[in-house]
């Protein structure tokens, strides 16, 4: 069964750099996950399962030219794998977190096939206006 995620939650990084994963997103990274420099500045943070697809779908597109070989030795070098503990905590590496912006709050997002790891300043900037009219109901 693939997992899916929806929804979006409000969480705080503690001292040491580990943000609580929701409730409903835990059991599908019981055995770890990977996490990896995403579009627009966030970070994803993707199932064992999906980020062997992405490996795979890179790996396709590595012979098709040195672009492509420099996108995957970039998201392989920047990939970690973590662990959440029974706590459902889970470390971001200090690179990751820089990347991304996180210092304190972290919004963790539901997106689809993957989790987001947003600064909520930078996810208000990328998400703009009308589309958060559209994500609150108000363009019906």
């Amino acid at each position: 069964m693939v997992a899916r995620f929806f929804g979006t939650y409000e969480h705080t990084l503690d001292a040491k750099g580990r943000v609580v994963l929701p409730v409903r997103f835990r059991a599908a990274f019981a055995e770890g996950g990977f996490l990896t420099q995403n579009h627009d500045g966030c970070l994803a943070l993707w199932t064992p399962e999906q980020f062997d697809r992405q490996m795979q779908e890179r790996e396709e597109r590595e012979s098709q030219g040195r672009l492509e070989r420099n996108h995957a030795r970039m998201w392989a070098a920047t990939s970690h794998e973590v662990e959440v503990d029974r706590q459902g905590r889970m470390p971001i590496p200090g690179r990751l977190r820089e990347f991304a912006g996180l210092r304190e709050n972290v919004l963790v997002t539901g997106i689809m096939n993957r989790v987001e790891l947003w600064d909520p300043v930078r996810w208000e900037e990328k998400i703009g206006p009308e589309e958060q009219r559209l994500a609150d109901g108000l363009d019906q």
